[in-house]
């Protein structure tokens, strides 16, 4: 077998790395695809060895910056819309459903179970929110013991996670369980929108690059029951200007909704919504 002149290397690069993933497997199929695109935008751009260093640098850094507490490769991959599209890809949701969104990368596990009607609020820092809520399934009965996970951002745009040594740990996070009405309740403050972290590596190259890096106020959930698919999802305060500039894409109309107001001076305020879930072709339990 005669070897390959740089040439021949140059210009047929992606079929020669290609051929040695052999087994015909989905791995494999994969890999052969991403060296197909990554060469053929390596032969676009046509960058120095300079910039090519710099660029495995930058994904050393989001390496070094990704911990227990916060996960930098998820917020890279959010802020490339890719996060989305695999939701979009893999949680196709019929008219009604609710849709699936990035779960985003300061989500904790293990977060603390409480009964319905507590405060997730440990510090009780901010605006007092009172969240109220319904699972129900595509023709509208409710799905009775779901699961509901919750966290969010405070007053300030920030996550516990974020602050260890100023917020509580779990801060605004939680469990519950609805009711036989698949009915919920919790207490927590109104979330702040925020800008995504911009010190990171990740935010840092989509801030240089001019990319919006904003994020409209949303409350996470996580919403699960037997013989359903999961729903993982944002719920976005409908009256934030920034609704439209969403860093990661997560915004759809079915997930703005109604932070009203309680009182007429704004010291109390109420979100109502319901989680309307798909059944699934495989049962799955309950977390």
């Amino acid at each position: 077998m005669a070897r390959m002149t740089a040439r021949s290397f140059e210009a047929n690069s992606a079929e020669i790395v290609a051929s040695r993933l052999g087994r015909e497997d989905a791995l494999s199929a994969f890999l052969i695809r991403l060296v197909e695109h990554l060469h053929t935008l390596v032969k676009e751009m046509q960058p120095t060895r300079d910039e090519w260093r710099e660029a495995i640098r930058f994904l050393t850094e989001v390496g070094h910056a990704s911990d227990e507490r916060r996960q930098e490769w998820i917020l890279l991959s959010d802020l490339l819309g890719v996060s989305a599209l695999v939701e979009a890809i893999n949680a196709p949701r019929p008219n009604g459903g609710t849709p699936n969104t990035s779960r985003g990368p300061f989500y904790r596990p293990d977060a603390p179970r409480y009964p319905p009607g507590a405060s997730i609020s440990l510090d009780g820092v901010g605006v007092p929110l009172e969240v109220t809520g319904q699972v129900v399934d595509l023709d509208g009965r409710p799905i009775g013991g779901a699961a509901i996970e919750t966290w969010q951002a405070n007053s300030e745009g920030l996550y516990e996670n974020q602050e260890p040594d100023r917020q509580p740990d779990f801060n605004l996070r939680g469990r519950f369980a609805a009711d036989a009405e698949g009915r919920f309740r919790y207490r927590t403050v109104k979330p702040a929108g925020y800008s995504v972290p911009a010190g990171g590596p990740a935010g840092d190259l989509f801030r240089r690059a001019g990319a919006p890096l904003h994020r409209p106020a949303h409350i996470h959930f996580i919403v699960r029951a037997d013989g359903f698919e999961t729903i993982t999802t944002q719920i976005y305060d409908s009256a934030d200007p920034r609704l439209d500039e969403d860093a990661i894409f997560g915004v759809r109309d079915q997930l703005a909704a109604d932070f009203r107001p309680k009182d007429s001076d704004g010291t109390e305020w109420a979100l109502d919504y319901v989680f309307v879930m798909v059944r699934s072709r495989r049962r799955s339990r309950a977390a």
